[in-house]
Formats: C-alpha cells, structure tokens, sequence
C-alpha cells in the first residue's frame, strides 16, 4: 500500500501562518514586534541561500529581520563584539549566526557568546543543559520541527520505541533528548554501533540525522513505522545532481507507515521553527504567553 508521505513543507506553511498571527497580536496588543539578528561570515553558497531565505520569511512573518554580512577575514574578535552589541540591543530578541564559521573561529566560543535567552538556534551550553535537565529552553530548530511532526501525527509519544541514526549536537543529540522528554524510550545509534540495521528494525520511530546518503534502506525499518529523515544530501545522479536524504525513500516508502520526504519533509520546518523560537524568546523577555503549540 505505501507509506504515508508526511507534508513536512505544508505543516511549516501553517507554524509560519501561526507564528504571523501571534505576531500580528504582539504589535496590536502591546506594541512589540520580534526582530531576529542572523549574522554571516564569510561567502559560502548554501550559507548565503539560508540567511536570504531567512531574512524573506521573516520579514513575511511580521517580524523585523537584522542582517550582519561580515567579510571571510573579520576577526573573532570582531564577531565577538558584534554579539555583545545584540546582546544588548532590546530590539533583538533573536541571534543566529550561521554555521560553518571560518576556519580561524571557534564556534564554540562564539556561540556561547551569544545571551542564551537570545540563542534562538537552541545551542548554547546552558540552552543545551536546560533541554537535558527537562527545564525550560531554546530548543534546536530541526529537531523541534521533528517533534511537532511526530505529535501531529501521533499524538502521545508516550512509550513508542524510538531510535535516532546519529549523534550531532545539532540534530542527534537534541532529537534524543526531545523523544526522552517525550516518555519515549530512546537509543542512539552511529557509525560504532553494532548491528545497527538490527536496532533500526527495533523503532516505532525512526530518525535518520546521519548525513550519508540513502544509508538505511527498507529492510531496515520495521513495518508499519514513523520515519523522519533530517538528512540533505546532493549527491549526482543520471547526469543530473539532486538532493536525496539519510533514507532509500524508494524502499522504505514499501515498508514505513509514514515517511517524511526529501525535500519537502523536515528542511522547511527549520526555518519555521527559527520563526517560532524568535517569538518563544520575546514572549519570554516581556513575560507574555507562549503560544504551547509552537514550543517543545
């Protein structure tokens, strides 16, 4: 019969459409409009095309957008003082600053100089141990965007077994953490792990954030399950290059109960949930309502 093919690219029309109309609200009832900073250094393609989309959605969201394009030789130093300035800037509720930085900077330290109620990509250390201790948080964008699709779908993860294929603090670990505060009972598995087509066979859920092309195929995913694939891959094929996630969409789609495509599942949540973070840190440094269903 087929899977069902999650609509991951409408449901971030909808959080988008949300996220507006609370904005809309936050300017009519109290006179505060988000604004979000996104900071860019240096040139890189894929780089460039995320911050303009960025800067489009947001502006179309109601919010104010700050764009910060740094040439590839600014100093850490440089960049560190331009943090510090939107740190203090209470116009800037939100602060991005695109990864991958320059060799010659360590995003660590940069990312940790962002103020963490500002970190609205959710990676700050403190950010990071709030989501771990089950506190209040930032919550990194692509795995929040998971989570809403999975409790769209499902409802109550309560008890469904769950496994995520990869370990990255940007998408691994969080998605894990996120399904454990779920009541989800939750393995990671990686590129050590034994048996790992086994353990796949093993979820009710399954997460693919592995970054290698087509690496689970359908004999891997036990029927009947959820599977998210978070993996962008360009890879060139019949002379022609295209984008293909972490999961042989072909084979599982025979298997699976639901799948998210690629593109078109998870990578327009990301964005949408940048959005919604933005106007989770407002509400939260004016002491207003969070709109429940935009967070984790």
């Amino acid at each position: 019969m087929g899977a069902r093919i999650i609509d991951g690219k409408g449901f971030a029309a909808g959080v988008r459409g949300r996220v507006a109309e609370a904005v809309a609200s936050l300017k009519s009832r109290h006179g505060i409009t988000p604004g979000l900073a996104v900071v860019l250094v240096g040139e890189d393609p894929a780089s460039q095309v995320y911050v303009r989309n960025k800067g489009i959605q947001t502006r179309e969201a109601g919010m104010v957008s700050y764009e910060h394009k740094l040439p590839v030789e600014t100093l850490q130093d440089e960049l560190l003082a331009l943090i510090d300035r939107l740190n203090a800037d209470p116009n800037v509720h939100g602060i991005l600053v695109q990864l991958p930085l320059p060799d010659h900077m360590d995003a660590a330290a940069v990312i940790n100089a962002i103020d963490p109620k500002k970190d609205v990509d959710g990676f700050h250390v403190i950010n990071v141990g709030l989501l771990g201790t089950g506190q209040k948080a930032m919550v990194p964008c692509t795995p929040l965007g998971c989570l809403m699709l999975l409790r769209d779908l499902h409802g109550d993860l309560t008890g469904l077994n769950a496994v995520v294929v990869g370990r990255s603090n940007i998408v691994g670990k969080p998605m894990a953490q996120l399904l454990l505060n779920a009541s989800c009972t939750v393995t990671v598995a990686h590129s050590r792990t034994k048996d790992i087509e086994e353990l796949c066979r093993s979820a009710d859920i399954l997460v693919a954030a592995v970054g290698r092309p087509r690496m689970i195929h359908g004999d891997w995913i036990k029927p009947g399950a959820t599977v998210i694939d978070v993996g962008i891959n360009r890879i060139e094929e019949d002379g022609r290059s295209r984008l293909v996630g972490d999961v042989d969409f072909d084979s599982a789609v025979q298997v699976a109960g639901a799948i998210t495509p690629v593109p078109g599942g998870v990578g327009p949540m990301t964005i949408a949930c940048l959005l919604a973070n933005t106007l989770t840190a407002c509400c939260r440094v004016h002491g207003l309502p969070e709109p429940e269903e935009l967070t984790a």
